[in-house]
């Protein structure tokens, strides 16, 4: 949707999560010398500004990543996360986040490549001046969804696709379920991660059950389902209780380190009155 910009909800308590998971995926490709694909069907801007009015109208940061920056206490994986934003900034304060395209940027090595759409003209352009000139890094405007046949599979048969649009059109939700079919479908081994909000709402409330049952029979090394809930919808119900991310074909052991730190995150992110909960589910392994 184009009048969606996230630059609004950076850094919040989605992000983290998100952004969390990415980095586990992306150390796990790192082990093995081949290089890989990153696709980003929803890049946005790239990186955004913790100072700007964007930012600043709610302030979500606070909740999110505001929570960790000073704290000495991050479990590994947390703490990797966190050195990752500390990279984008120039200080120690912060100012600055990173989007996914960043922290990919920031991890990628010489022999991976970086593939990023966005439609939203203002983030595209933002975008594409930040990645101007990187090798093996191109910024496409176009819509992420349809362009996966011109990405998968890679030419070295090693990828990683990140799916997370706004969600602001119910549609979204049908066709995230489409996107991570056909890209099992063109490279059944490849990594998919999925976001997914969590809203009182009949959309998303359903579409973990589709991926999981998709995935059950399309992703040969299974799958994997993470949880936050740190908030609480307003008074009219309305508003965003958490997320989680699903994981086509996820590293072996992402799933055990997610259990690990996930409780300590959910208290850490739990805003006033919320009683934390976390999950992780995995399943559908048939390798």
């Amino acid at each position: 949707m184009l009048a969606y910009r996230h630059a609004f909800h950076a850094g919040n308590h989605a992000d983290v999560l998100k952004h969390l998971v990415l980095v586990g995926v992306l150390r796990h490709m790192n082990l093995k010398d081949k290089g890989y694909r990153v696709v980003d069907t929803h890049a946005g801007a790239g990186g955004y500004s913790l100072d700007s009015p964007y930012a600043h109208r709610k302030r979500e940061f606070d909740d999110g990543i505001g929570r960790l920056w000073k704290r000495s206490d991050l479990p590994a994986l947390v703490a990797d996360y966190v050195d990752q934003v500390r990279q984008f900034n120039a200080g120690p304060e912060l100012r600055q986040y990173p989007g996914s395209p960043a922290i990919a940027r920031q991890l990628m090595r010489p022999q991976d490549d970086l593939r990023l759409f966005e439609l939203h003209p203002t983030d595209y352009r933002i975008l594409s001046s930040y990645v101007d000139g990187d090798a093996g890094v191109q910024a496409s405007m176009a819509d992420g969804f349809a362009s996966l046949k011109s990405c998968l599979p890679p030419p070295t048969r090693r990828a990683v696709l990140l799916i997370d649009p706004s969600y602001e059109l119910k549609a979204d939700y049908a066709k995230v379920l489409a996107a991570m079919r056909e890209a099992l479908t063109r490279f059944a081994t490849g990594t998919v991660m999925v976001w997914l909000p969590q809203l009182q709402l009949l959309e998303a409330a359903q579409l973990p059950a589709r991926l999981k049952a998709s995935a059950a029979t399309a992703a040969p090394k299974g799958w994997l389902h993470a949880r936050l809930t740190v908030a609480r919808a307003d008074t009219r119900g309305f508003g965003m209780l958490g997320s989680s991310v699903f994981v086509c074909n996820p590293p072996h052991s992402l799933a055990e380190t997610l259990r690990r730190e996930l409780p300590w995150l959910s208290t850490a992110l739990a805003q006033e009155g919320v009683e934390a909960a976390w999950i992780v589910e995995s399943g559908g392994d048939h390798g």
